[in-house]
């Protein structure tokens, strides 16, 4: 294992760091503001950042994907810690939230010890596409406060509505098109230097130099601290805890999963690679177990931040550590050089992610596929925005897996025919599953068919037990008749399970199929 992490850290160590740096820098605004909307305090997050950031990067399944303190888990723990601030005192919010963190990290592992990162193969191509698009609009949403004046309350503008006005927004506007601007010619010219890392030093200077009246990191909060110390959460173990945090650390660990597998996928199409998503749910685990453990807030998957690294030229495990060592730099040393970086030139660079991130084609597409499968597109991309990702992502399988359900439902069929000894035969086609039945039944006329009747199942399929029911009420139907049924071309597990049928099966071992019910014996 070590050897792998040396051979991945000594590929390509120019690039890595020099996208590791800018990544570090675009964090620093993220981690400090989902702080703020989770409630704790602003280091939370960035030690949050710092901690699963290194160490998804080290043991992690995706090399080059950027992992910290995300909005998607924000907005879920700012509840938690009210509850728990209301019902055990202003200190205790923070302490049940890393308790919380620390059970997610442990559900999480379980997750990838039991190999269910394959699951992501569930999600259809409409959902991750509303996935990605709504995640864009999330991020572009998520830069408006930014444009709004910071109270000395050290509220956001958008609880009082006192958006910037004057010089100050046409500076900081301008900062935001001139940071674009470089971001997106520079590569043009050359990639020897991440164009963003460019752009951000840039408009630095000449804020600085000029000293223009915009906003700075440092209006946000101070970002200076001490290396996180290990420190076990305050909480009393005992039952009532663990009511109140067990189901907040269920939904953490789903989100953070969800985000993280999907933002793998992301990653893999943009790198033509593959991740490995089973190890990807081990390292966010033990990352957030050990965050927990040393104050911070948790994390996943930051689909911005990971695409920021990877077209800045970031594909290896080095560019993930090394925007986690120049957090923890800015942190420790840093503090007073960083919060002098304009606001703006942040929030021009998350403005290219945005444009990066969405899928444009999606437009292009909707009137060219089916409309159930736009319908998914347009419901997980609204959903995302209004709740969160993991029950967008949710609710687009389900409405997916009935879509794709009420459809096959129409394709079972039938064509029936008598052989030279006057026998019927039924040849089934078509998936025979829950959705189906209904129609399977009427397949069938026991009463006006001859003595002996065959049905056929080389071509169908049996996907699950409503499918094996339906396949005994027909065979009772048939002896109540007094009708010889023959059953051909049905699996071995199928033959297994049937109660009333069974006897009636005729075995084929060089025509029968071999698959397995409602299974899945892959990895």
């Amino acid at each position: 294992m070590l050897s792998k992490l040396f051979a991945s850290l000594t590929q390509n160590p120019r690039a890595d760091l020099l996208s590791g740096l800018t990544v570090a820098l675009a964090l620093i605004p993220e981690a400090v503001a989902f702080a703020f909307v989770a409630g704790v305090h602003p280091l939370v997050g960035l030690y949050a950042a710092f901690m699963v950031g290194l160490i998804t990067a080290c043991i992690g399944g995706r090399p080059g994907m950027i992992s910290g303190a995300t909005g998607a888990l924000a907005v879920v723990m700012v509840a938690l810690v009210a509850e728990a601030t209301r019902r055990y005192g202003a200190d205790a919010g923070v302490q049940y939230l890393f308790a919380s963190v620390v059970l997610m990290g442990f559900i999480q592992i379980t997750a990838g010890a039991l190999k269910l990162g394959k699951f992501i193969r569930m999600v259809p191509t409409p959902v991750m596409l509303g996935f990605v698009n709504g995640l864009a609009i999330v991020i572009f949403l998520a830069q408006l406060p930014q444009l709004q004046s910071f109270t000395p309350e050290g509220k956001w503008g958008w609880l009082s509505g006192d958006w910037l006005s004057g010089m100050q927004l046409v500076l900081m506007l301008g900062a935001v098109g001139i940071t674009m601007a470089i971001t997106h010619f520079l590569p043009r010219f050359t990639k020897a230097i991440p164009s963003a890392l460019v752009a951000i030093v840039t408009v630095s200077v000449v804020v600085l130099m000029f000293d223009l009246d915009t906003k700075r990191v440092g209006d946000l909060a101070s970002i200076a601290g001490e290396l996180p110390s290990f420190a076990l959460p305050q909480v009393p173990l005992n039952w009532e805890t663990l009511q109140l945090i067990l189901p907040y650390s269920i939904i953490f660990a789903a989100i953070g999963l969800i985000e993280s597998l999907l933002t793998v996928t992301v990653i893999d199409d943009m790198t033509d690679t593959r991740g490995k998503g089973n190890k990807e749910c081990v390292a966010q685990g033990v990352a957030n177990v050990v965050t927990g453990s040393f104050g911070g807030m948790g994390g996943c998957a930051m689909i911005g931040q990971s695409m920021i690294n990877v077209s800045s030229g970031g594909r290896g495990r080095l560019s993930g550590i090394a925007a986690a060592l120049f957090l923890l730099g800015f942190i420790l040393w840093g503090a007073p050089l960083i919060e002098q970086i304009p606001i703006a030139a942040l929030v021009g660079v998350m403005f290219m992610v945005v444009i990066a991130t969405f899928e444009w084609s999606s437009f292009r597409i909707l009137s060219k596929v089916p409309r159930h499968d736009a319908f998914v597109l347009i419901l997980v991309s609204g959903v995302t925005v209004v709740t969160d990702l993991a029950i967008a992502v949710v609710v687009g399988v389900i409405v997916a897996a009935l879509v794709f359900a009420w459809e096959h439902a129409k394709h079972i069929g039938v064509r029936d025919s008598i052989d030279k000894d006057g026998w019927k035969i039924y040849k089934l086609d078509g998936p025979l599953f829950f959705g189906s039945v209904s129609d399977f039944k009427e397949l069938f006329d026991p009463k006006n068919d001859p003595d002996d009747v065959v049905i056929e199942f080389k071509r169908a399929r049996v996907c699950d037990h409503s499918g094996l029911e339906a396949i005994d009420s027909i065979a009772e139907k048939y002896l109540a008749e007094g009708k010889r049924l023959h059953l051909r071309h049905l699996s071995a597990e199928c033959r297994m399970l049937l109660s009333k049928a069974g006897n009636l099966v005729e075995v084929n071992v060089i025509e029968d199929p071999s698959y397995h019910v409602a299974a899945d014996k892959l990895d």
